[in-house]
């Protein structure tokens, strides 16, 4: 006879075989014995829970020859013939290999056919979810509305990915895991009845790694039954490939001890015992997990897959660990998980991550330069803007324009110095300097290089988001980010109340796509001055319109006629540069001038003269004694090259009345 293994062998015949999935049996037994029969079911789960045994134990109770009936007798020829697959009126169809529509189609066409030799025609749709959406519209009017004697029974494992409109027509059964109580003692049952030696603990930890899946543990029984002699724990370890939960504690314990040197040798030991790096990352991941367990459910054994002695050894070293530092480090181990996954030398990255497992955020050691000691405390005040300097520095200019005294008689007049009003352009530049208590924006380059390499590291991919004199909100791109430098917190806000000197509050978050930030400071330079904070020399009037000499009257040195030369000649300079790039002459006016003298119509008194505004000069004033007075060099103008010559010819034959004016 062939060998059948332990998982078809031991398969559930009756509902009373099914192992943890009480409240479904008690539903479908009720629903058989009061004959209320549905037209389709759907049994969903995970893996090895049930379902199609469920499915097959239910066509068998419809077309027992002493049915319908919750327990069928399993010695009659349907519920032989069921057992044995072979039975024509019950069809299980894998959906993953009939996922079209027309394999529904010519189902739909067979269910129209009455049974064969049974009293039921029952079909059992394997992994459902796998059809088409083609294929399940398709098959809803019969599930709605089945023939007589037709049951549609649909099994999956993903019901989301089933069309709700067909959840809607059948009813639904969700399989829970086997319960760790119910599979060990199911474990126990099979080792007896096969003679297989295996320890309490070695069941016990069979059924923790098969994650409540009844098929994956009989199987793994399975293979464990072809070793020699009793089976223990260390073979069940070998056999799945994990790393051995003492290696574990071991490892657990170096890190926990801050010893870099037993790191790494355990890491090579397990390297050298064949585990993959993926492997063991994932395994420490998990064993994190279940110290985090005993810390918080102590009482709980059921939930993890540890043994006894290993489970009273985590009890006791409880102590040591801190429920934030076990999360902190499984998250550590988690975000390098897609790095081991992806690298080409995964037992270099793996041998990193340990080693960074090494520091400890809450006793890492401030090294940050303190504040200067001039520099006290005070309420924040706001920042002048850079661009706030040159509106400063223009109402001092205009206000120095207009202060200009007058000469004395006999005195000529001379133009101020401009070391007075020095100090009024620079006020801007040094007073704030001076003022506003020391922050963190100001010195972040310096506060970085006081931290340790690695807490630097991290909080260089942050930015100051807000600061004020008791708080600080630095902005980074990810939640990574944020989880990595919340191990650093203390360093950070340690080294933070030193710099400012006052206690401030340190936070981290993600910072939103679009918000303001503020940039680390760039190196103090001085606030713009003004280029020209006093007026102008007067230049030389035109000679035609020179009140000079068409009146006896000068104006003084702040009248206005002045100052509209000086826009005229600034004008003037402008327009020259202008025709400069544009390779163009300037047409002046001064050939009109030029028309008027020689035209008799034009008289020099028809000239317009410059209004007389504040009174005659003193009888003492000498033009002569005036300083010669230079024009104001202007900034220097980058021109461009001039452009080429234009390739460009008029037309010959091009008439200007036939133009099209713009």
């Amino acid at each position: 006879m062939a060998y059948e293994p332990l998982h078809l062998k031991y398969r559930p015949q009756r509902f009373a075989d099914v192992v943890g999935q009480s409240a479904v049996v008690a539903t479908l037994s009720n629903a058989i014995r009061k004959g209320r029969i549905a037209p389709a079911y759907l049994f969903c789960g995970p893996r090895g829970t049930g379902k199609t045994s469920s499915a097959r134990i239910l066509a068998k109770s419809l077309n027992c020859v002493n049915g319908p009936t919750p327990e069928p007798c399993g010695i009659c020829d349907q519920c032989r013939s069921i057992t044995r697959g072979t039975a024509l009126d019950v069809i299980e169809i894998d959906a993953a290999s009939n996922t079209g529509v027309d394999n529904i189609r010519e189902l739909i066409e067979r269910v129209q056919f009455s049974p064969v030799s049974s009293r039921y025609k029952v079909y059992v749709v394997d992994e459902c979810h796998m059809l088409s959406t083609s294929a399940f519209n398709a098959l809803l009017k019969t599930l709605e509305e089945p023939p007589d004697r037709v049951v549609f029974v649909l099994a999956t494992t993903d019901p989301q990915r089933v069309l709700p409109t067909v959840i809607s027509r059948c009813q639904r059964f969700d399989y829970r895991r086997i319960p760790l109580e119910a599979m060990v003692a199911h474990l126990a049952h099979i080792a007896h009845s096969e003679g297989i030696p295996a320890t309490t603990e070695t069941l016990n930890l069979i059924a923790q790694i098969s994650q409540g899946g009844l098929r994956d543990a009989e199987a793994l029984l399975d293979q464990l039954s072809l070793l020699d002699g009793t089976i223990e724990v260390d073979a069940v370890w070998d056999l799945v490939g994990s790393v051995p939960e003492q290696h574990l504690l071991a490892l657990t314990d170096a890190i926990t001890h801050r010893d870099p040197e037993q790191v790494l040798s355990q890491t090579r030991q397990l390297m050298d015992a064949g585990k993959e790096p993926l492997l063991v990352l994932q395994n420490l991941a998990a064993f994190y997990r279940d110290l985090a367990l005993a810390k918080t459910a102590p009482q709980r054994r059921e939930m993890v897959a540890l043994t006894q002695p290993t489970w009273e050894a985590i009890l006791q070293r409880m102590p040591d660990y801190d429920i934030e530092y076990l999360l902190h480090t499984q998250s550590h181990l988690r975000q390098a998980e897609p790095q081991l996954r992806q690298s080409g030398q995964p037992r270099l990255w793996l041998e990193i991550t340990l080693m960074g497992l090494l520091e400890n955020p809450a006793t890492a050691v401030v090294s940050a330069p303190s504040a200067p000691a001039r520099i006290t405390p005070s309420p924040p005040q706001p920042l002048p803007a850079p661009a706030s300097a040159t509106p400063s520095a223009t109402p001092s200019a205009t206000a120095t324009s207009t202060s200009i005294p007058q000469s004395t008689p006999g005195t000529p007049p001379a133009i101020p110095l401009p070391s007075p009003p020095q100090p009024t352009v620079e006020s801007p530049t040094v007073t704030p300097s001076a003022t506003p208590a020391i922050t963190l924006h100001q010195h972040w380059h310096t506060f970085l290089a006081g931290l340790s390499p690695v807490a630097s590291a991290r909080l260089r991919m942050g930015q100051i988001m807000t600061e004020t004199p008791s708080s600080v909100v630095i902005g980074f791109p990810s939640s990574g980010f944020v989880t990595k430098v919340k191990s650093s917190h203390g360093e950070v806000q340690q080294a933070v109340e030193a710099l400012l000197g006052r206690s401030v509050e340190i936070r981290f978050e993600v910072a939103k796509p679009g918000a303001s930030q503020i940039s680390p400071p760039p190196p103090i330079s001085p606030a713009p001055i003004d280029r020209d904070p006093f007026p102008p020399p007067i230049p030389p009037p035109p000679a035609p319109t020179s009140p000079v000499t068409s009146s006896p009257k000068a104006p003084p040195l702040s009248s206005p006629a002045l100052g509209a030369s000086l826009v005229s000649d600034d004008l003037e300079q402008a327009v020259k540069r202008f025709a400069d790039f544009f390779n163009g002459t300037v047409i002046s006016d001064q050939a009109d001038s030029d028309q008027a003298d020689e035209d008799p119509a034009v008289l020099p008194g028809d000239l317009p003269v410059e209004p007389e505004m504040f009174g005659d000069p003193p009888d003492n004033f000498d033009e002569g004694s005036l300083p010669p007075l230079q024009p104001q060099p202007l900034p220097p103008v980058f021109h461009k090259a001039s452009p080429p010559e234009s390739d460009f010819r008029p037309d010959p034959k091009w008439d200007p009345e036939d133009d099209i004016p713009f």
